[in-house]
């Protein structure tokens, strides 16, 4: 399966609350805070579609992080029943982390439900670690949230040859 990433927009977020609802069925965010976050400068909100149907959303992600900011936080992450397996999860989350880095943010935030297994080995893959616990968290079902912390790493600089040659000869 492949996707196409692109910046959230607001003509997405009836597409996003479907899939909120869905998946988030007793704690998914209200429409109007979806709607806020979307167009709020201060967060960065990505979809992924299939190439051919870009209306087709199976995935979204956010993050708040204030320009200049040293702290964001994912603020949601989904993909659909159907898209799951296949990556698509983990390039969101690469993708959130890339904006981090490009605003300045040194460390990024998430909860994630304690009844979640497979959300907390992938972020544990990408680096996070575990803070604590937030009991109760996710209401009503009544969920223990797992607070998890990543270090943004810096950029990685890469040589071009001509620079690699110039430094061999040194």
């Amino acid at each position: 399966m492949t996707w196409q990433l692109r910046r959230a927009r607001a003509a997405d977020v009836d597409a996003i609350m479907a899939l909120e609802t869905r998946i988030f069925v007793n704690d998914a965010w209200s429409a109007e805070a979806m709607a806020q976050d979307v167009a709020n400068p201060n967060c960065y909100y990505l979809v992924a579609f299939p190439p051919d149907e870009p209306d087709r959303i199976e995935a979204y992600a956010g993050l708040q992080a204030p320009r200049g900011a040293h702290e964001g936080d994912v603020q949601t992450i989904a993909v659909t029943e159907q898209a799951r397996g296949h990556g698509l999860g983990r390039t969101l989350m690469l993708s959130l982390i890339a904006e981090a880095r490009k605003r300045g943010v040194r460390e990024v935030f998430l909860e994630v439900r304690a009844d979640n297994p497979s959300a907390q080995a992938l972020y544990l893959r990408l680096g996070f670690e575990e803070l604590g616990l937030r009991r109760g968290y996710y209401q009503p079902d009544n969920v223990d949230a797992i607070v998890m912390r990543l270090h943004v790493p810096d950029p990685e600089m890469q040589m071009t040859p001509a620079e690699a040659a110039a430094e061999a000869t040194e």
